[in-house]
This record gives C-alpha cells, structure tokens and sequence, in this order.
C-alpha cells in the first residue's frame, strides 16, 4: 500500500510538471497565421480530418485537438482536448474572446469533445465569431460558430496559456 501511495505522488508530481512551461510561446498573430496554413496545405485545399494520421513534416494529428495544438505550437503529435482544456488554457468569458483564444467542450469521448480556435466578432453583438477548425468531413474550415457563447452548450471560452498579446 505504501508504495503504491508513493507511486501515486511520484506520478502526480511528473503530471503536473509537465507541458505548459515546456510551451513555446507564440502571438496571436503567428498562431492564427498556422492556422491559416492548413487551409490549402493539402495541394491548395483542406488538410483532411484523421484523428489517426499526422500531417507534414511536423507531424501534428489531423483531428480538431491536432491542429489547435499546430497552430500554437503545442508539440506533435498535438495534445487532445482535454489537455487543451485542463492544462494548457485558463477559463475566460465569451465576451472576451480574443483572436488566438479556444473555445472547447471538453465532456464526452474521443469522438464527441471539440474545440476550435476564436478569431474574431462576426458581427458587433458578439452573437457569432469566425472560427477556425479541423472537423470530419471537411477538414480544415474557416466558419462562423456560435459554441460557448450561450454558457449552456458545453462549451468553454479559454486562452492558451503560451499565447502572448
């Protein structure tokens, strides 16, 4: 039993130091220009949606988790949802969403949690905002969401911790 405990402490330690102080740091700017990229790195189309293959040299998982991850610099393969929610972000509120932040739903299983990236207001009542993200189907789009601005859906406006400005 005792060793079991301080197994337990051993790896709660390892677990939380790893990951964000390892984070590069990137600007708004720069993660929303990688994000862009995957828009037509696929022969001047869409990266396709896989949440088993890794795309380019850099090797980041085609799935919504993947490309949040490429886009600020994260470490491939990508960290999953999850991650993104519990270790590499803080909670913000939608109303201070800023190009660059994430909006996430965290609940569910591989297959149902999502997150995208903010960049910015589709119109001046923040009813809307432009989004990037890898989904199924279509890979990497660039649309108009409304996730996490109703407090009720199950999603969560965050900012990565490794993003400046």
């Amino acid at each position: 039993m005792r060793v079991l405990a301080m197994t337990a402490a051993v790896l709660a330690a390892l677990s939380t130091s790893v990951a964000p102080a390892q984070a590069a740091t990137i600007s708004r700017a720069d993660l929303i220009a990688r994000a862009k990229t995957w828009l037509t790195a696929n022969n001047g189309g869409p990266v396709p949606y896989s949440q088993s293959s890794y795309w380019g040299s850099e090797g980041y998982r085609q799935d919504c988790s993947g490309y949040v991850s490429m886009a600020a610099k994260l470490g491939a393969p990508g960290q999953r949802t999850v991650e993104l929610y519990d270790t590499y972000s803080t909670a913000i509120s939608a109303k201070d969403l800023q190009w660059g932040d994430i909006v996430v739903d965290p609940n569910g299983t591989g297959t149902t949690r999502h997150v995208v990236i903010f960049e910015k207001w589709a119109d001046p009542y923040k009813s809307g905002y432009w989004a990037y993200e890898q989904r199924d189907v279509h890979g990497t789009t660039h649309r108009v969401l409304t996730y996490g601005l109703s407090g009720t859906d199950g999603y969560y406006p965050r900012k990565l911790k490794n993003v400046t400005g």
